[in-house]
């Protein structure tokens, strides 16, 4: 019997060192902290680590969802064709612009878009794909862009999960129109919250800059310098989507260690995957020799047709030894508003439906130790090992 944890471990959490708290005094210290030149900076480094041309950072990635949206022309009458395996933000972006969003059921291993599904989907409203990478494994983006290419579709991804995810040696973020990234604290690296949208587009990168910035075509820290003019025009409707220098500030750093964090993660990853490999109840996420998987989110699916108890209670009994887990996500389709505005129900898409009620995503992040996840492991072994029929 393992004796439980006297501490609480998380999902995730963020993880700070002194560069991003010496960043952080330096900015108040400079007296300018909204949108300014650490941002610029963090733009510059992000656009330099991705390989895109245009970066730009936004205070969330619903906000780079949403502008992604709007910048493409999405509006009254036009579909998207997206995942029901997801947050509300990638579907709430689309509505936000008056679209529909048009779900395509999931590959059942990956828990991507099916990409041979997508194609039947396709109506002549249809303006664009918007795949999720989901846990941070890229989706088959060969297959997406010879449709979105296909139809004169837009390709927009939403890789909230996957910065530092690769596809086919190339970074997430140089492939599709427009690709929108999170730096909520569970994420990969941090703003303390944020997004961002990378692009080689130069029209689509103009419009986002100024959509950001309530529709100004100057930016308020380029008119408020030694060189720049009061003057602006307000040549959009636009929004306060922008990220500021004290997010910004922690994103400098945080970058510059994010492929130390993807190894923790990576090394956390493997040590799961060589425990769980060895129980028939669980899967393990499955991935491909082409793709870089970012992990993260560390998801498993529990067979529970094997044991005396369910999903759920395998979750409140982690936490009884203060282990953290949850479930990304309850699907959009079972959830009473998309029900009502879609007319999506139950049954409509099986293989989301069947990898929603067998999923457990257990902790992933930079800060923890194998130690950490050992216990994981080997309290999970002991549940399981208890409840077998």
């Amino acid at each position: 019997m393992i004796t439980p944890r006297s501490t609480f471990l998380p999902i995730a959490t963020a993880v700070f060192g002194p560069e991003e708290k010496q960043e952080m005094i330096e900015t108040l210290d400079s007296g300018w902290i909204t949108l300014g030149p650490r941002t610029k900076k963090f733009e510059e480094e992000l656009a330099t680590y991705i390989g895109a041309k245009y970066t730009i950072a936004l205070n969330s990635a619903s906000a780079a969802l949403h502008l992604a949206m709007l910048a493409i022309g999405i509006g009254p009458g036009d579909e998207v064709i997206t995942t029901p395996f997801t947050f509300a933000a990638t579907a709430n972006a689309i509505l936000h612009c008056g679209g529909k969003p048009v779900f395509v059921d999931i590959d059942p291993q990956t828990f991507n878009i099916d990409a041979s599904l997508v194609e039947s989907a396709i109506t002549p409203k249809t303006k664009a794909i918007l795949p999720v990478h989901y846990a941070g494994q890229a989706v088959d983006l060969d297959t997406l862009s010879a449709i979105t290419k296909k139809h004169n579709l837009y390709l927009i991804e939403d890789a909230a999960h996957a910065i530092g995810s690769t596809y086919k040696g190339k970074k997430i973020g140089t492939i599709g129109d427009l690709t929108c990234f999170s730096f909520h604290p569970v994420k990969n690296m941090t703003t303390g919250d944020g997004g961002a949208i990378t692009t080689d587009n130069q029209e689509l990168a103009e419009k986002i800059m100024v959509l950001r910035v309530n529709g100004m075509d100057k930016e308020s820290w380029k008119r408020n310098t030694s060189t720049g003019s009061w003057d602006y025009a307000i040549v959009a409707e636009g929004f306060k989507y922008h990220m500021n220098d004290i997010s910004a500030a922690l994103g400098i750093h945080q970058l510059r260690k994010l492929d130390r964090f993807l190894q923790v993660r990576k090394d956390v990853a493997a040590a799961y995957d060589k425990a769980f490999a060895k129980i028939p109840e669980v899967t393990i996420p499955y991935r491909s020799n082409s793709l870089e998987h970012a992990f993260n989110i560390y998801a498993i699916l529990l067979d529970t047709s094997k044991l005396t108890t369910s999903r759920n209670d395998v979750i409140n009994k982690l936490k009884e030894y203060n282990v953290g887990s949850i479930v990304y996500y309850r699907p959009l389709h079972l959830q009473p508003f998309f029900q009502e505005s879609l007319g999506v129900k139950e049954g409509d898409f099986p293989n989301t439906e069947f990898v929603f009620e067998r999923l457990i995503c257990l902790p992933m992040y930079h800060g923890m130790t194998p130690e950490d996840a050992k216990y994981v492991v080997d309290v999970l072994q002991e549940i399981i090992a208890s409840n077998k029929k």
